[in-house]
């Protein structure tokens, strides 16, 4: 019987989604950041603070975009990085999401407090308070926060339309504070006078206010939450996050702006300069100066507050409880996360240690320190994302399809990571407490997905797993190491006759590894069913060369072959790894194969590609010059090869105005080698204008040519084509293909 899958309905619009983006953003950060940007940073410190964020969460948010359109699917970061670094990376991306929507569930819950009590003040109705401000900003935050907690268990819900229109409504209410502000000043110029000295407390405070006030952006990440529900998710999902993060950037742009000239020297109450007056309210700054910028101002400010601040909440511990669930679903936390009430239907479980976040925060830490530890957890998270982004479009751009692309890739990600980095840092003197608490949440996950969560978490489809590792002889460590990939058992003894000579000059640990690549439609539980032939060939190499050399044996099972051997050759630090040239090659639209493109490009080592009967003893070896790495580690390979006593040719096509200095290349390479064998080098340069065909008419009277390969795009279609590729494509003698990777870019290959 065929499997009867079940998924969600696809009913979000762009609309939809956008103010899904917009509700999650416009909650605590502006109304508690305006005040404290100010009173740290200055006027003009307050505007760029806004401004500079969400150029920062511009950039992210087209992180999360280009990742959000090629892998349309509800979870967010917690499946980008699993798909980018595995199952570690992963479960950390949810431990720490848990843990910021969580804390930033507080921070709304203080925000209600503060508003409601600063409220009821002007009213006179809070004389009966017997305890402090402070006591009181907890109880309140208490009950709110344990109201919203019942909701979530009750499984209460706003509609989507209700929802929308309830973003609309409080977005719609800081335009129009924003739109007073510019008409205000515009009326009464002097007003202007309020931003100066811009930026009184230099560029240092600047940078605390935006770490601090980063968590007035996050939000627009659940957009990608909704990938599963969303119409035409790989266009809608992209277009949603940067619409809702440049509306929010205005937005608050304005607002900062407007808070800044409500307020006129002279007016009752007002001390000048008119900044350090709002700023010395701190967090209820924001409400002090709006209250003199329209009718009924505290009013009206204190409805939008609760609103945005509830609703807000609401939306955080709905979402906070979902990826503890998710993490207990796949096993990252205990089984009885992913509990779902009978009667309620809702993850209970989960909503109850989700809710003991919530409330020890907000009991236990004043405000600052509350929203420093959500907007810090959030820079981690973002950090990730970006991270992700990166090297999701370097290991997988081949095998998913995108429906954005951001510009200037990797620029606008490796920025944003920077930058990140800085604000964390610098958030330090805003709040050593949330640092402590950061370090405390981040140790306690590795501690739990150490001892819990990697033996036990499920499969992911993209997730590259070991089926059988078995040491044959001692490993040393120290040791240059080879890898060596066999696909079948009819050329795994040509491949490792191939390089024997190679593994014994350089005294290497030996690696053989057989992708075993499972069919999207076959479960990965299935795959032992697919290992049969590669075993096989193991064993035939095996048996070769357990005698001689340090061996190691693998199979792996994976989707993708290639993004397989790669991610190998990474885990094992291997140094070179050796593979066939595929039988059917589909050179029409590859250089030498789909799988073989992708690994020389990508992997971190060096790579040699065998091309027919190359184990055959060699007297007469033929190597095309072109200058470069790639051929000096060709001339290497070529030596090392070449029987004793036997010659080595470098070979030279030269063009009618082309000269290369074939002496001082030789000179180079051999004093870089420092090889010791009985080998004849004799040059040769000859004139013509088709290097390829130069060198396959060349190479005829050869026993092996050897030359070097450079890595690329991989797609040949519409763009020249190489000469390596040429010379595959016509060749009928045995070719050996050499890829040199050394620094710089092994090293960023090694890492992402």
């Amino acid at each position: 019987m065929a499997e009867i899958k079940s998924e969600l309905s696809r009913e979000l619009n762009l609309f939809h989604i956008t103010m899904m983006g917009l509700g999650m953003m416009i909650g605590a950060g502006v109304f508690l950041g305006i005040g404290n940007s100010i009173y740290i940073a200055g006027p003009g410190g307050a505007i760029l603070t806004f401004a500079l964020n969400g150029l920062i969460a511009m950039m992210t948010a087209m992180s999360y975009a280009e990742l959000s359109s090629a892998i349309p699917h509800a979870g967010g970061a917690y499946n980008f990085a699993r798909i980018g670094f595995g199952k570690g990376a992963s479960f950390m991306a949810g431990w720490m999401e848990w843990f910021a929507s969580s804390v930033a569930g507080s921070v709304y819950a203080h925000t209600f407090s503060i508003y409601t009590m600063r409220y009821l003040e002007t009213l006179g109705l809070m004389s009966w308070f017997p305890y402090s401000e402070e006591i009181g900003v907890k109880l309140f935050s208490v009950i709110i926060a344990g109201l919203f907690i019942y909701i979530n268990y009750r499984g209460a819900q706003e509609t989507g339309k209700f929802g929308a229109f309830f973003t609309m409504g409080q977005t719609t209410f800081l335009v129009i504070i924003g739109l007073a502000g510019f008409y205000v000043a515009i009326k009464d110029p002097a007003r202007i006078q309020n931003l100066r000295p811009f930026l009184p407390y230099g560029w240092r405070n600047l940078l605390i206010t935006m770490g601090f006030t980063y968590v007035a952006f996050e939000g627009f990440e659940v957009i990608s939450q909704a990938g599963d529900e969303t119409i035409n998710p790989r266009k809608n999902l992209p277009k949603a996050m940067i619409l809702s993060v440049f509306v929010v950037t205005l937005t608050y742009v304005s607002v900062a702006f407007a808070t800044l000239v409500s307020v006129k020297e002279g007016m009752p109450g007002v001390e000048a300069p008119v900044w350090k007056w709002i700023g010395s309210f701190r967090e209820k700054g924001f409400g002090e100066a709006v209250s003199f910028l329209m009718p009924f101002g505290n009013v009206l400010l204190t409805i939008a507050v609760i609103f945005a601040s509830t609703s807000a909440l609401n939306a955080t511990i709905y979402s906070a409880s979902r990826v503890s669930y998710a993490l207990g679903r796949d096993n990252m936390l205990p089984g009885f996360f992913s509990r779902i009430s009978r009667k309620t239907k809702t993850p209970y479980v989960a909503l109850i240690f989700t809710s003991f976040i919530i409330l020890s925060i907000a009991v236990l830490l004043p405000t600052i320190h509350v929203a420093s530890s959500a907007s810090i957890m959030f820079l981690f998270l973002f950090f990730l994302a970006n991270l992700s982004a990166i090297r999701v479009r370097w290991r997988m751009g081949e095998e998913l399809i995108y429906g954005y692309k951001m510009p200037l890739f990797p620029l606008f990600p490796i920025v944003a990571v920077l930058i990140q980095i800085v604000l964390s840092v610098w958030l330090v003197h805003m709040s050593v407490i949330a640092w402590i608490v950061a370090v405390v949440w981040i140790s306690i996950g590795f501690t739990v997905y150490n001892t819990f969560s990697r033996t036990r978490a499920k499969l992911s489809p993209h997730d590259i797993q070991i089926l059988e590792e078995e040491k044959v002889s001692p490993e040393v460590d120290e040791r240059y190491r080879i890898m060596v990939a066999v696909s079948n058992p009819e050329n795994s003894i040509r491949l490792v006759r191939s390089v024997y000579k190679l593994c014994s000059a350089k005294e290497a640990n030996i690696e053989l590894i057989h992708m075993v690549e499972v069919p999207d439609q076959v479960p990965l539980s299935d795959a032992h069913l697919y290992m049969l032939k590669g075993k096989e060939a193991i064993v035939e190499a095996m048996l070769y060369l357990a005698p001689a050399f340090s061996l190691t044996t693998t199979v792996r099972y994976c989707r993708n072959v290639s993004r397989g051997i790669v991610t190998a050759t990474r885990e094992k630090k291997v140094d070179l790894l050796v593979m066939g040239f595929p039988q059917k090659s589909t050179m029409a639209e590859f250089r030498f194969g789909k799988n073989v493109d992708q690994v020389i490009d990508k992997a971190p080592c060096h790579v040699i590609l065998l091309k027919g009967e190359t184990d055959k003893r060699a007297k007469k070896i033929l190597v095309p010059i072109s200058g470069g790495p790639n051929s000096t580690l060709a001339l290497e390979v070529a030596i090392i090869l070449v029987e004793d006593g036997g010659t080595v040719v470098p070979f030279y096509v030269a063009g009618g105005k082309t000269t290369f200095d074939m002496a001082g290349f030789l000179r180079s390479s051999l004093g870089k080698m420092g090889l010791k064998k009985d080998v004849d080098i004799e040059s040769k340069i000859v004139l013509g204008d088709d290097v390829a065909e130069g060198i396959c008419r060349e190479g005829l009277s050869y026993d092996l040519v050897v030359m070097g390969v450079s890595p690329g795009i991989g797609f040949t279609r519409g763009k020249s084509i190489k000469v390596p590729e040429l010379v595959a494509r016509r060749s009928t003698f045995p070719v050996i293909f050499v890829k040199e990777t050394s620094g710089v870019r092994s090293l960023v290959r090694k890492v992402l």
